[in-house]
C-alpha cells in the first residue's frame, strides 16, 4: 500500500512539474507569427503562401533540388540542396547567410520551384545558389528564438535614434539573421537618404552587422498583412510578388466613381485591383464612340449619363430636365445616330427595343430586409402595447345540490 502511495505521489509531481515547464516554455516564447507558425497550429499563417499542385508528381525539371526557403514576412529566397538532405515543406533548415547561417522554413519543392523562381527575384553568389547546410538543431533554434524576440524593441529603438539623426525616413520592420550576427533594417523613405551615420550608429548600439533595405508602401502593407475592403487577405500579403504602377485611367475606363477614400488602400496608394480587370474593359470599349457628344433629335437634345460596357448599352437623358428619366440606347446606334447628326439629319426619338439585352430582375425578394445595409440607420419605432379589455360578465348562480 506505501509503494503504490509513493509511486502515485511521483507520477503526480512528474506531471505537475511537466506542465509547468510546459507553460514556462510558452510563456518564454516569441512570437512566430511573422514566420508562418500560427498558434493553434492549424494551417498556416505565412506571407504568399504557395499551394504545391505538383506535389505528388515526380520531380523531372527540377534535378538540382533547388528549394523555396521562407523567413520573415514576404521574404523568400531559393537555395540548392547539396547535402540531399530529405527535406518537406515545414522543415526548419539552417542555409547560407552572408556572413554566418540563417534560419529558414522550407515551404516548396520539386518542379514548382521553377515557377516560382520566375517572380521573386534569386539572390546568387558568384553565379550559383547559396546551400542549405543541415536541418535546424535544438541549439540553433535556441539562438533563433532569441533573435526574434529582440526584433520588436530593435525597431524601436532604431527608430529614436534615426529620428534623434533627423533623417526623413521610417523604419517599418527588423528582421534577425538566425545566428544573430546580422539584422535587415526595412525602411521608407519618399527622398534619397544619407544613413552613413546611422548605420554606424546601429552597428555600435546593437554589436551587430547592419543592412538597410528600402521598400515601398505597397510592400509595407505586404510584410503588415491585413483583410481588404473585399473581406478576404491582401493580395499584396499572399500572392502579389510584383507591383505594377495603377493610375485613375484604370478607374475611369471601369466607369468607377473617382473617390480617393475608396480607391486608395491600406498603403494611402491606389488599389492593385483596379488592374486586374482594366484589359477586358478596355478591349470592350475599342468601337464605343465618345460619351462628350450630345446625340441630337427631332424635338430634343440628349447628353450622356452613363454606360454599360459590357452589355453595349449608353444611357441618355434630355438635356436641362431631370436625369431620372434616362433612356438606354444601344452602343451601335449611337454610332449611327453621331453620323447622321453630322449629316444634317436628326431621328424622331431614342427609344429602341433593347429588352433583350436588358439585366434580368433578380427573382429573389427581399421580404424580410435582412439583405438592406441602411436597416440599422432608422431608428426602431415604438409599439404601443395595447391595454386588454376584460368584460364584465354577469355573476353566475350557482346551483347548490341539495
Amino acid at each position: 500500500m506505501h509503494q503504490l502511495i509513493n509511486y502515485f505521489c511521483t507520477t503526480l509531481g512528474k506531471w505537475i512539474y511537466s506542465l509547468s515547464r510546459e507553460e514556462l516554455n510558452n510563456m518564454e516564447k516569441p512570437d512566430t507569427i511573422e514566420r508562418g507558425f500560427c498558434n493553434d497550429m492549424s494551417g498556416t499563417c505565412s506571407k504568399l503562401n504557395v499551394t504545391d499542385w505538383l506535389s505528388d508528381v515526380k520531380n523531372i525539371a527540377n534535378p538540382d533540388e533547388i528549394v523555396e526557403i521562407r523567413f520573415k514576412n514576404t521574404r523568400k529566397d531559393y537555395y540548392r540542396n547539396i547535402n540531399n538532405l530529405r527535406i518537406v515543406p515545414g522543415d526548419i533548415v539552417a542555409v547560407e547567410g552572408n556572413p554566418g547561417h540563417d534560419i529558414g522554413i522550407v515551404t516548396l519543392t520539386g518542379d514548382l520551384v521553377l515557377e516560382q523562381m520566375k517572380k521573386h527575384k534569386v539572390t546568387v553568389v558568384n553565379g550559383d545558389f547559396r546551400k542549405i547546410y543541415r536541418k535546424a538543431k535544438e541549439v540553433d533554434l535556441d539562438k533563433w528564438r532569441e533573435a526574434i524576440s529582440l526584433e520588436h524593441s530593435t525597431m524601436i529603438k532604431s527608430r529614436q535614434i534615426a529620428a534623434d539623426l533627423k533623417l526623413d525616413m521610417k523604419i517599418g520592420d527588423v528582421e534577425y539573421q538566425g545566428d544573430k550576427t546580422k539584422a535587415i533594417f526595412y525602411y521608407i523613405a519618399d527622398e534619397r537618404v544619407d544613413f552613413r551615420q546611422l548605420i554606424r550608429v546601429l552597428a555600435e548600439t546593437f554589436r551587430i552587422r547592419v543592412e538597410m533595405k528600402q521598400i515601398g508602401a505597397r510592400q509595407e502593407a505586404g510584410r503588415i498583412g491585413g483583410i481588404g475592403p473585399c473581406g478576404r487577405e491582401l493580395c499584396c500579403a499572399t500572392w502579389i510578388c510584383s507591383f505594377v504602377s495603377v493610375s485613375t485611367n484604370a478607374a475611369r475606363f471601369q466607369e468607377i466613381s473617382l473617390n480617393p477614400q475608396k480607391l486608395a488602400g491600406q498603403c494611402g496608394k491606389l488599389k492593385c485591383c483596379l488592374n486586374f480587370e482594366v484589359d477586358a474593359y478596355v478591349d470592350a470599349q475599342k468601337d464605343f464612340p465618345p460619351n462628350n457628344i450630345p446625340l441630337k433629335t427631332e424635338n430634343e437634345t440628349f447628353v450622356f449619363q452613363k454606360a454599360d460596357i459590357f452589355n453595349r448599352i449608353y444611357w441618355y437623358a434630355p438635356q436641362n430636365q431631370n436625369i431620372s428619366s434616362q433612356i438606354p440606347v444601344p452602343v451601335d446606334k449611337v454610332n449611327e445616330i453621331i453620323r447622321m447628326n453630322k449629316r444634317g439629319k436628326h431621328p424622331e426619338n431614342l427609344k429602341f427595343d433593347i429588352i433583350d439585352k436588358l439585366p434580368k430582375e433578380e427573382k429573389f425578394h427581399n421580404n424580410v430586409g435582412q439583405d438592406d445595409l441602411t436597416r440599422f440607420d432608422n431608428p426602431k419605432q415604438k409599439h404601443q402595447r395595447r391595454k386588454k379589455r376584460f368584460s364584465k360578465r354577469p355573476p353566475q348562480n350557482k346551483e347548490r345540490n341539495g
